[in-house]
């Protein structure tokens, strides 16, 4: 997922499970997804979040079809490309019913960011697992988590983050362009953000004149802690998040190549 964020400290121990329990590359493996790795860090020092606990899932979670995926992905490079590689290879992090054990322990109407890097657990390849993620809804039910997903939003999918949604788990929908935003938020589903070129700073319109915003902690005006604004689920507003980090250009170029069609 594209968000600005960087890496973490990591308090939790190693998890004990063998990590081929959780990513099996291997041509022989079964067609069900692969189980993901989830790690907390309960106080980011990250300065765009502010110190709100922030979540890492391993990247078997990140669905094929983003467009960032191995093409500039903030996460797959920098500081927070070692400790998601540790996720994702099972040597750091815990299950996801851990991960619900302590989200449940977050102080009541904390602000909390699920994903630093990665995205919600799937079902199968770009189908997100609907029960896990109703799962995650409840435990965080009285606090204010939120996340962005890159999933296409297919029937199921749709679904599934509008019945998070409803429950009180903010999920963002990912968009690559600002045409796309605009079909996104035509769906009515889930708030949107989108990516934006390098060095965007002012407020702009989509296609269809929807208000997109800069991320304040982008442009260094605020961070999640004092901002909230992607947590909020019923606003108008999409939130633009310029590209940024080593694989900014290829990034930018996803937007203007998309963008061109």
């Amino acid at each position: 997922m594209f968000i600005p964020i960087m890496a973490e400290a990591h308090a939790r121990p190693q998890s004990t499970r063998p990590s081929q329990e959780r990513l099996n590359h291997s041509p022989a493996a079964s067609i069900k997804q692969d189980i993901c790795t989830h790690h907390l860090v309960r106080v980011s020092r990250n300065r765009k979040t502010g110190p709100i606990p922030v979540t890492t899932t391993s990247a078997n979670s990140c669905p094929p079809s983003c467009g960032f995926k191995g093409n500039g992905c903030y996460a797959e490079s920098g500081p927070l490309a070692i400790h998601w590689r540790s996720v994702s290879e099972g040597r750091r992090g815990h299950s996801f019913d851990e991960l619900l054990e302590e989200i449940t322990t977050l102080r009541r109407h904390a602000l909390w960011r699920h994903n630093q890097a990665g995205d919600l657990a799937p079902e199968a390849p770009g189908v997100i697992d609907a029960g896990q993620l109703t799962r995650l809804a409840m435990a965080n039910r009285g606090r204010r988590g939120f996340t962005y997903t890159h999933y296409p939003p297919t029937p199921d999918n749709q679904a599934a983050i509008l019945n998070a949604n409803r429950l009180g788990f903010t999920v963002n929908l990912s968009a690559e362009t600002l045409v796309q935003a605009d079909a996104y938020a035509d769906l009515g589903i889930a708030p949107v953000v989108v990516v934006l070129p390098q060095g965007c700073t002012k407020p702009m319109r989509t296609p269809a004149g929807r208000q997109v915003i800069v991320c304040p902690a982008s442009t260094g005006n605020s961070d999640c802690l004092n901002c909230g604004i992607c947590q909020q689920r019923d606003r108008a507003a999409i939130v633009g998040f310029p590209a940024h980090g080593r694989g900014a250009e290829r990034v930018q170029a996803v937007f203007f190549d998309k963008s061109s069609r």
